[in-house]
């Protein structure tokens, strides 16, 4: 099947017009109706209706491979053929479905994509029809269009980390000497604030930004095996086809080293995971028996009424468990056999896809959690007072040590602990009743805490 003209059906990935990017699509009700598969996200609400999901859709990714075919024309071939190609080369005037089955002989998609981009062009001007595909290969031009999508979506990831910066900076601030139990291994530790908290997911956040910031998208142009054989003026043309693309100038050709790919995996991974950091201490703190904080709107239950469920957390974690899986796929294929490999290429295309939703997804969900999320004061006091100051008992021991020595100390508290006795009743043979009472205050018990946070938001990025 041929190229399609303008107003023919298009895929359910198609935004609805030529040469689109972003954007909605009503459904493909004919593919429906034949039985066909699509993916809209229903099994993946961590990644719907985001704006990095639509910019990493089947046809934004059509788009791109034709991108790069239009920016090697512009690179090698004269204005006017240049032109026809990339009058041509827009993903409206293709049918993405019918490039899929076909891409299974070749074992891409770029293969059959070629075939009806020629078709396309030789019918409006077969001379300029030499000119399409000229001297490249399929990776060059699939590779291409995977950091044409990449930087199409980064920027998208970055503005949604910046905001949950901002709001992050923001509940740091406003919280930087709101005491709350510190806990480790699931418990009370000693007192922290809930602004150090806050601040500790900021610095994640921005950890994460510095990494995805510093990718720089890089072209791909080797030809058959590497080494540019095909054209004549091979390096200089490499600079051309990298600025036609917009793309970084690759120092190799990188068919075979993919520290494009890795790079970008190994980032996106990374900011998954620290907005799982996030998450994680949400969905702790928002539990009925803790109540610190909730969710601004949670989600409802389909049997139980009462609740508010913390989605935006769980649709986070539920990104995090995911992602390092997939970073490890493309980790895998660095591996990568000969001057093409067979497989390790073709296994890195959907995890690097699954990766940039997910990264998009959960830094939405993110800006969304903190920009909503509620924190509760009086619950964290009420907490710091379940173990009746034992969460103070670091304190303790310095301060009973002159009297029963730090082994001794350390013994009176863990019987107390231990027997349950309040400890103004266990320690009141050893300290007066006002030392003792003030001893005993968690909320003067924070340490550094205040101070870290305001050094904390000392950092812009």
């Amino acid at each position: 099947m041929g190229p399609m003209r303008s107003g023919a059906a298009r895929g359910p990935d198609d935004p609805g017009g030529p040469g689109a990017v972003g954007g909605h699509a009503a459904p493909d009700r004919a593919a429906h109706a034949r039985g066909e598969p699509d993916d809209v996200g229903l099994l993946a609400p961590a990644r719907a209706g985001s704006a990095v999901e639509d910019a990493t859709g089947d046809t934004a990714f059509l788009q791109a491979m034709l991108d790069a075919e239009a920016a090697l024309a512009r690179a090698l071939a004269p204005a006017d053929a240049a032109a026809v190609v990339a009058g041509a080369a827009r993903a409206g005037l293709y049918d993405v479905r019918d490039l899929a089955r076909r891409a299974r002989s070749g074992g891409n998609p770029v293969i059959p994509l070629v075939a009806d981009l020629t078709a396309a062009v030789a019918r409006a001007d077969p001379d300029a029809a030499v000119y399409v595909h000229r001297g490249a290969t399929s990776q060059d031009i699939l590779d291409t269009a995977t950091m044409l999508v990449a930087a199409r979506a980064l920027p998208l990831i970055l503005a949604d980390l910046d905001r949950t910066a901002a709001e992050l900076a923001r509940l740091a601030s406003a919280h930087r000497a709101t005491p709350m139990p510190g806990r480790t291994l699931t418990q009370h530790a000693v007192p922290t604030t809930f602004g150090l908290k806050a601040a500790g997911w900021r610095s994640l956040v921005l950890d994460a930004r510095a990494r995805l910031a510093a990718l720089r998208p890089v072209a791909q142009l080797g030809g058959a095996a590497g080494t540019l054989a095909a054209f004549d003026d091979g390096i200089p043309l490499l600079a051309r086809f990298a600025a036609e693309t917009g793309l970084a100038e690759p120092d190799l050709p990188w068919h075979t080293l993919r520290t494009p790919v890795a790079d970008l995996g190994s980032a996106l991974a990374f900011t998954v995971g620290a907005l799982g950091k996030m998450a994680a201490d949400v969905l702790v703190l928002s539990r009925t028996e803790i109540g610190e904080v909730a969710e601004g709107a949670g989600g409802g239950s389909s049997a139980m009424p009462h609740k508010s469920n913390p989605v935006r957390a769980t649709l986070i974690a539920s990104a995090a468990r995911q992602a390092p899986g997939l970073a490890g796929g493309l980790l895998g294929s660095l591996a990568a056999e000969d001057e093409r490999p067979g497989g390790a290429w073709h296994a890195e295309w959907q995890p690097l896809r699954d990766l940039l939703r997910l990264a998009g997804g959960a830094a939405r969900d993110a800006a969304e959690l903190a920009d909503g999320l509620r924190v509760f004061p009086d619950r964290m006091a009420a907490n710091l007072s379940l173990t009746d100051g034992l969460i103070v008992s670091e304190r303790l021991i310095a301060a009973l040590a002159p009297a029963l020595g730090r082994v001794g100390a350390k013994r009176r508290l863990t019987e107390a602990a231990r027997d349950g006795r309040p400890l103004s009743e266990a320690l009141a043979d050893v300290l007066p009743p006002d030392r003792l009472r003030d001893l005993l205050d968690p909320t003067t018990y924070l340490g550094a805490a205040p101070a870290l946070v305001d050094r904390a938001l000392t950092r812009d990025a």
